[in-house]
């Protein structure tokens, strides 16, 4: 275990190819090498169905000739193609188009001291301790009543993480460890069967929810979609469940990625420093959090990673910037610079969310007489570059600001404008995913039934 958490072969492999891709005529480079790990357990009425490892090493070399890049990749660590690899880049390079907003990070950017966000459990399980996570997991799904099938269940782990090597002097490495539970459950029989699941996920396994909460959790929320009614198409307050909730941040945070911005293919281009959500709202990107599940102590370009308020007060105060849309846009990163080793960086969130409100879930739902809370959503329906918005839904009808019946095959349907503008946040956050909400209330949105 001690060989897959020492980065140091890797390192001296991107200084090596970085030094040799100066040799060969660069301006400048960087080399990004990547290691994984990943063990993944199946199973499904009790038996194993697939167990499966994977290891890898991957590298990535980026030079530039001026404001013209290239970027090549390998998995052959071998050092004797360093200097056939480099050669090809800078060759490329020579040959590719001008991009005048290409280049390195600023170096006065670069992150100095890497802090320790906790990141890596290095204990791997072992296959066995995997398969009777799994085993526990769909034995506690199909106990529950109305379950009547097991949809599968499965347990990981794996470790993975990046070296980043520039011809400006910096060189910085992270690891991160993964584990993770799942369980889909069947109820019911015939054409009447109903699905659902629950899944945890952490860098950390003593994070972990138990498997038997997931599994439980798994066949209660499928036996509770039984026997779902159909509803007329109407205008109605919207609650989303805080496993779907954050899919309106996620839709944010695409619309205000610098990519976006700068081709001008988002519906928000010109709202920065808009009024976008209600007062007190506050969404933060924290690749700082520790244990966090996209934490990280530098971006894809070595930038120091910082917390940082995208929405405060309901203004939208920020862009995702990597160096080159932060160029193009004449402003300053955010270190939020994404990368593989195949391709040029481009700005991404890490750990985002929305604080929390100050009403309980209930309270968020008690005045509503008529309207939908969601579980579910299916589909991509959604348009960045319009802003407009309609997903298949499953969920509960409220009446009487109570959930009651469940209901399934419907649309729901608005502007993510009016979306955000009308969006209620409950005091529930936990941060169980990569970016999270609370049970959040947005008025008005359209339910098509039938």
């Amino acid at each position: 275990m001690s060989s897959l958490l020492d980065q140091t072969a890797l390192t001296d492999i991107a200084e090596r190819l970085v030094a040799a891709a100066r040799a060969a005529g660069a301006d400048a480079a960087d080399a990004v090498t990547v290691r994984s790990v990943s063990l993944s357990v199946e199973v499904r009425d009790g038996a194993v169905e697939e167990s499966e490892r994977a290891e890898g090493n991957d590298i990535g070399l980026r030079a530039f000739i001026g404001r013209k890049q290239a970027v090549v990749s390998t998995n052959d660590l071998a050092l004797s193609g360093i200097a056939a690899l480099a050669e090809r880049a800078v060759a490329m390079a020579r040959a590719a188009p001008e991009d005048r907003f290409a280049g390195l990070a600023d170096p006065t950017l670069l992150v100095r001291d890497i802090p320790d966000l906790d990141l890596v459990d290095p204990d791997i399980p072992a296959v066995e301790t995997l398969e009777a996570r799994a085993r526990a997991a769909e034995t506690a799904g199909l106990a529950v009543k109305g379950v009547s099938k097991s949809g599968g269940a499965s347990a990981s782990a794996g470790i993975g993480g990046m070296v980043l090597v520039t011809s400006t002097g910096f060189s910085g490495a992270y690891l991160g460890s993964r584990h993770g539970i799942s369980m889909m459950a069947i109820a019911g029989d015939g054409t009447a069967m109903e699905r659902d699941y629950d899944f945890s996920s952490a860098l950390h396994a003593s994070d972990l929810d138990a498997a038997e909460t997931v599994g439980r959790k798994a066949g209660e929320r499928a036996a509770e979609r039984l026997n779902p009614r159909k509803v007329t198409t109407k205008r109605v307050p919207v609650i989303f469940d805080p496993r779907v909730a954050g899919s309106l941040i996620g839709h944010l945070a695409s619309a205000i990625n610098g990519s976006a911005i700068a081709r001008k293919t988002s519906f928000l281009k010109d709202k920065l420093g808009s009024q976008l959500f209600g007062r007190g709202i506050r969404i933060v990107d924290d690749p700082l959090r520790p244990r966090g599940l996209r934490s990280r102590p530098f971006d894809g370009e070595g930038v120091a990673g910082r917390k940082l308020s995208i929405v405060n007060d309901g203004v939208l105060i920020t862009w995702l910037l990597d160096c080159a849309t932060a160029r193009e846009l004449n402003l300053a990163t955010t270190g939020h610079a994404q990368r593989g080793v195949s391709s040029t960086p481009s700005p991404g969130p890490t750990n985002l969310h929305l604080e929390p409100g100050t009403m309980t879930p209930e309270a968020l739902i008690a005045d509503v007489t008529d309207g939908f809370y969601v579980t579910d959503l299916i589909g991509m329906g959604v348009s960045t570059v319009t802003g407009d918005y309609s997903r298949g839904a499953a969920g509960f009808w409220i009446e009487n600001g109570k959930r009651t019946y469940p209901v399934s095959e419907v649309t729901i349907a608005g502007h993510l404008s009016d979306i955000f503008r009308t969006l209620t946040p409950a005091n529930d956050l936990t941060f169980r995913y990569g970016t999270n909400a609370p049970t959040s209330r947005v008025e008005g949105l359209t339910v098509a039934g039938h």
